[in-house]
C-alpha cells in the first residue's frame, strides 16, 4: 500500500494538527486508503503537560513535553497499525506497538500530572470540522513564537478556530473518544500491561 516518503509531507514544525491535517488530505486524494481506517490522535492532559520520547527536538533518551502533539494512525484490519509521527526520530511510519514502546513508554514511571490522554478522531471527521486561525501560536505582541505554514489557515465554513476543543480532554466534545494510555491501547489490539 502506497504511504508518503516523510521527506515529501507538507510540514511546518510546531504545527502537528496542520502537519496531520494534511496528511489525511494526501490519505484522502492519494492513496487507495479507507478513511475510517485512519484516526487522528490528539495527545495531551488536563495540565497541557505530556513527555514523549524519540521526538527530533529531544536531548539523547530524555523526553520532551509537550502542551499537545498530533499524529495519525492507521488501523487496518487484521494488520499491526501504523503511526506516522511527522516530530519523531522512529520509522515514518512505525509501528504502533514500537511507538508506544519508545515514544510513549509507561505511564507507571510518571507523575500522575504527566499521564497521557489521548483523543482518537476519526480522520473523516477531523477533515470536515477542525479549523484553526493559528492565534494560539501568537505571542501578546501579535508576534509569531514560530513561524506558520505557508498555506491559508485550515477553516471550516462553522467556525475560524476551534483547535482547543480537540485538545480538552473533555468526553464531550463530539469530536472522537478520549482514552487513557491503558484504554488506547486495548482499543488497538495492544496488550495494556505489557509496555
Amino acid at each position: 500500500m502506497k504511504t508518503p516518503r516523510r521527506e515529501d509531507c507538507v510540514y511546518t514544525s510546531c504545527y502537528c494538527e496542520e502537519n496531520v491535517w494534511q496528511l489525511c488530505s494526501w490519505f484522502r486524494s492519494e492513496a487507495e486508503v479507507q478513511l475510517q481506517e485512519l484516526f487522528v490522535l490528539f495527545i495531551s492532559n488536563h495540565q497541557r503537560k505530556v513527555p514523549l520520547w524519540k521526538q527530533k527536538s529531544g536531548r539523547g533518551d530524555l523526553p520532551v513535553v509537550w502542551d499537545y502533539h498530533v499524529v495519525l494512525l492507521w488501523s487496518r484490519s487484521g494488520l499491526e497499525p501504523l503511526v506516522f509521527d511527522l516530530d519523531s526520530v522512529l520509522d515514518f511510519p512505525c509501528s504502533l506497538q514500537d511507538y508506544v514502546t519508545q515514544a510513549l513508554r509507561s505511564d507507571q514511571d510518571l507523575h500522575p500530572q504527566y499521564h497521557r490522554l489521548f483523543r482518537v478522531v476519526p480522520s473523516q471527521l477531523f477533515l470536515e470540522k477542525f479549523s484553526s486561525d493559528r492565534s494560539h501560536m501568537k505571542k501578546p505582541d501579535g508576534t509569531w513564537s514560530m513561524p506558520p505554514p505557508s498555506y491559508p489557515p485550515i477553516q471550516t465554513p462553522e467556525t475560524s478556530t476551534n483547535l482547543e476543543l480537540f485538545i480538552q480532554m473533555k468526553q464531550d466534545q463530539d469530536l472522537g473518544r478520549v482514552h487513557s494510555l491503558q484504554d488506547f491501547k486495548t482499543r488497538f489490539g495492544l496488550d495494556p500491561d505489557r509496555f
